[in-house]
């Protein structure tokens, strides 16, 4: 399966060849934690295209943390400037998060019965 996060990754991604070794680290690692988060009774199979769309952009995520971001270029009254990194992978793991929803267990949430 980690084949088909690198593709989707590198169809949804824009990442010149010299990243090709860590979008396949962070792939694996994408993989790992989100099959880890799944709710018990749930194999990554079970929500596979799903499944794979998370852990790719999981894995652009942290491509995007790495990104320096900043650089900013005028030219007459057009300015271009960089995102911040940061920013673009909270989005990215949020959008992962959000499309895999469904299947993944809860995270430190839980209701407390008061006495009365």
């Amino acid at each position: 399966m980690t084949e088909q996060i690198m593709d989707m990754a590198r169809s949804l991604g824009h990442m010149d060849g010299g990243q090709e070794e860590a979008l396949e680290a962070l792939c694996r690692a994408a993989q790992a934690e989100l099959a880890g988060r799944l709710r018990p009774e749930v194999r990554p199979e079970d929500c596979e295209d799903a499944f794979i769309l998370a852990c790719a952009w999981l894995a652009l995520a942290g491509l995007a943390a790495g990104e320096t971001g900043g650089g900013r270029f005028t030219a007459g009254e057009v300015t271009i400037q960089e995102g911040d990194g940061a920013a673009r992978a909270a989005a990215l793991r949020l959008q992962a998060e959000t499309v895999l929803g469904p299947w993944l267990a809860d995270r430190g949430f839980a209701f407390q019965g008061v006495p009365g």
